[in-house]
């Protein structure tokens, strides 16, 4: 809101407006009622300027002018004022800070620690807020500790120690503070393979020997409350026994989740909280189920039976590391990590994504781990961090460390704070935009008391208007509202000053549009159905019936409008005489293509703006070259030969045929573009000089032509028939050879049957004997 008005008038005081004043008007109503004419005219001046004086003080004029948006009423002061704005009209609400609880630091059972409690910050959006709040670290604030120890078997001489150790550690906390707890919980692992060995009679006794009194196999179990009887803590202590598993790591995390979430089972209180983890072995994380077939993700939620026995270890994937760093910083638990020097390193790793956190290095049987838990108990109740639980997206937070040094964006820090020592956090706190009210809360990790913060935003307009339904600024038909009238039903306008008749507002505004497009192109406001046009940003005019027009956004060439050759009239370029083109870019000479031949672009291109645009990988100013072209010698070989020796293909029609080449015969060249041969290999040597236009050449031959000497018969001859013995003779020396080797081979195999071959007698059966002698049958040889 702003208005221009209210100007200082030093001479128009109350003695002026409450005597002078009206001895001057009465002066004026009794001339003008006896019908003096001796009226003195600087009474009228007079009057007629306080009036107007006293109208622009009391009736606030319009701060925008005409064709400007409402917008320009917010900037900032500077701008505001340099526009003439009064400072008393100015509205500039700062950020403030209001205390609602604000208890002083004070000690005893109910110890306040925090300082203030409760605030509510109204703040502007964007503009940060910078406030104190004191932290006092109170003697004898209580403790409560929670003993969460790893019972797989390689901890048993462990566990035979920490059976004796409930009284000799509430008596250590004990002169620390003035009250203290503790309570004990054990873990091994999820009872599935490849954790735990799922043999019926290895999940009743997994422990490796025989003779060793065993607990059935087990993921989480919760033994003892928080009590400040030791006694009754070792008694329970004492009734526990070993475990066991297969793999090295444990459920560490999974014991940890369920000892944060289960409140009311651990019984935690109003104190300080400390979660110590005892084990000499590394840990299972988020995705770790897996190998077990185990896929829904653990769901940050107490799940203890009537026995104290997790019930979803099985069923429930391991917590990831996140998952129990915000879990932990929730209910304001700080876990010590007593481990053996085997697995101290892992812890470390571990600790430094955990807040508040130590690592402490068990002995092999735990006999120090009441020292341990002393020393980590004093480092974390010494170092306090400050941060923010449940910040609104919209709202951003960054804090300086107590020595007030380094920024940082999520927490702060102050070391070495010891009992009753006051420090103070400086935080800043900043509204990125408008929101409704919301709240967050700050405080140190470890401890229950927290500052809450309520946050809303300064976004509304204070305006502070009596409200006049017959305002003169609005024409006596509407009030004043911010700056702004609000005009009466039946009337519209900046000051209400259109009166819509027998239309509608609807009706009105549609004579604004041009075919249904934006009100007045978005470049004007409508009054009564015409279009009142804004400034642009050089300062001049939109104009036209929908303030259509202007006169800046024509085109433009080398970043000049309509290339500085014309004059830009309602987006469009008007040029002037020899210009052309929608940026008048364009000369309409030609004088810039023409050669010194006379030819435009030499034939190879188009006189555009005065300029040459060349074809074909032409080159230059005016198409002159063409680095990438070659000189076609042997294209034009046939018309060289035609032209210049009267031979060749074309030697029948040689001008017809080569109508391109205009050409001198040469005694001598200075050089030879080309050298190509002619039907009768003869060498011709010419050089090619291109002309306007694409091509033709002006060629010079050398008149004489290289020709190779005529080939020697004889010895063509003779070498020819010499050739033909020498390969017959070759021939039959081939054959020769391909005979012998094919006898060889038959003469070898017949030596070969030769030896395998044995002889015998035999006679021919067609033989006969010369003599044959016959007997006869009847002789009986006696004579």
């Amino acid at each position: 809101m702003c208005y221009v008005g209210k100007p200082d008038l030093p001479w128009l005081d109350l003695n002026y407006i409450c005597i002078y004043l009206p001895i001057h008007a009465f002066s004026l109503i009794y001339a003008v009622h006896v019908k003096d004419i001796n009226i003195h005219a600087e009474d009228i001046k007079m009057i007629k300027l306080v009036i107007t004086k006293l109208r622009n003080v009391f009736l606030p004029q319009n701060f925008t002018k005409r064709g400007e948006l409402e917008a320009v009423r917010c900037d900032t002061k500077s701008e505001i004022l340099k526009r003439g704005c009064p400072v008393s009209m100015i509205i500039d609400p700062d950020s403030t800070l209001h205390k609602i609880r604000d208890k002083p630091l004070s000690v005893g059972k109910t110890p306040v620690q925090i300082q203030p409690q409760e605030i509510r910050l109204e703040l502007r959006p964007g503009q940060p807020y910078t406030f104190d709040f004191t932290f006092k670290r109170a003697d004898g604030y209580p403790v409560d500790l929670y003993y969460l120890m790893d019972l797989s078997y390689s901890m048993n001489d462990d566990l035979k120690n920490v059976k004796n150790l409930g009284i000799g550690l509430l008596n250590s906390l004990k002169r620390i503070t003035g009250y203290a707890r503790i309570g004990f919980g054990s873990f091994v692992d999820k009872t599935l393979l490849p954790f735990t060995d799922t043999n019926e009679e290895k999940l009743q006794k997994p422990c490796p020997r025989e003779e060793t009194e065993c607990e059935p196999a087990f993921g989480y179990k919760h033994v003892l409350s928080l009590t400040d009887d030791g006694k009754n803590f070792e008694e329970m202590v004492s009734q526990q026994r070993i475990s066991g598993n297969l793999d090295t790591p444990e459920g560490s995390l999974d014991a940890i989740m369920q000892a944060v979430t289960c409140v009311n089972k651990i019984g935690w209180g109003n104190s300080t909280r400390l979660l110590v983890l005892a084990t000499d072995a590394g840990f299972h994380m988020a995705g770790d189920g897996k190998l077990a077939g185990i896929l829904e993700p653990n769901q940050e939620a107490c799940q203890l039976d009537d026995k104290n026995m997790y019930i979803k270890s099985n069923l429930w994937d391991y917590p990831s590391v996140g998952q129990i760093a915000r879990k932990l910083e929730e209910q304001n638990i700080q876990p010590i990590f007593a481990v053996t020097e085997t697995v101290a390193d892992v812890y470390r790793e571990l600790s430094k994504l955990i807040p508040k956190s130590e690592v402490g290095v068990l002995s092999n049987d735990s006999s120090n781990v009441v020292n341990l838990i002393v020393e980590a108990y004093n480092k974390l109740s010494s170092n306090i961090i400050v941060t923010h639980d449940n910040l609104p997206e919209d709202i951003a937070v960054t804090y300086k460390d107590c020595g007030g040094q380094k920024e940082h964006s999520d927490k702060g820090t102050c070391n070495n704070v010891n009992i009753g020592k006051e420090v103070t956090f400086s935080v800043t706190v900043k509204a990125l935009k408008c929101i409704d009210e919301k709240t967050f809360n700050i405080g140190p990790l470890g401890f229950n008391e927290k500052l809450t913060v309520r946050v809303k935003t300064r976004c509304e307009c204070e305006c502070d208007n009596e409200l006049n339904d017959k305002h003169k600024h609005c024409n006596k038909q509407g009030s004043v509202v911010c700056g702004t009238c609000s005009c009466n039903s039946g009337f519209l306008g900046q000051r209400c000053e259109c009166s819509l008749g027998q239309k509608d507002e609807a009706a009105l505004k549609a004579q604004c549009r041009k075919d249904n497009s934006t009100e007045c192109e978005g470049r004007g406001d409508c009054e009564c159905g015409v279009c009142k046009c804004h400034l642009t940003e050089a300062g001049n005019s939109y104009y036209g019936p929908h303030c259509e027009c202007d006169d800046e956004h024509c085109e433009k060439y080398q970043n000049k409008l309509c290339g500085g050759n014309g004059d830009c009239k309602c987006g469009e370029c008007k040029c002037k005489d020899g210009f052309e083109g929608a940026a008048c870019h364009c000369k309409k000479s030609k004088d810039g293509c023409i050669t010194t031949s006379g030819s435009e672009c030499h034939g190879r291109g188009k006189c555009m703006c005065n300029q040459c645009i060349c074809e074909r990988g032409y080159k230059g100013p005016k198409c002159g070259s063409c680095p990438s072209c070659s000189l076609p010698c042997q294209k034009f070989g046939s018309c060289i030969e035609c032209l210049g020796f009267g031979s060749g293909p074309f030697q029948k029609n040689c001008t017809g045929s080569c109508v391109n080449i205009s050409h001198t015969i040469e005694e001598k060249l200075p050089k030879s573009d080309c050298r190509v041969k002619d039907h009768e290999g003869c060498w011709m040597s010419f050089t090619m000089t291109e002309q306007d236009g694409f091509d033709k050449y002006n060629v010079k031959i050398l008149k004489t032509r290289e020709c190779p000497e005529g080939p020697n018969v004889a010895a063509i001859v003779g070498g020819s028939l010499a050739g033909v013995a020498l390969i017959g003779l070759l021939i039959l020396l081939l054959i020769k050879a391909l005979i012998y080797v094919k006898d060889l081979k038959e003469w070898k195999r017949f030596e070969k049957e030769q030896q395998r071959r044995k002889w015998a007698d035999g006679e021919n059966p067609l033989f006969q004997k010369a003599t044959t002698t016959v007997a006869n049958p009847t002789f009986t040889g006696d004579s």
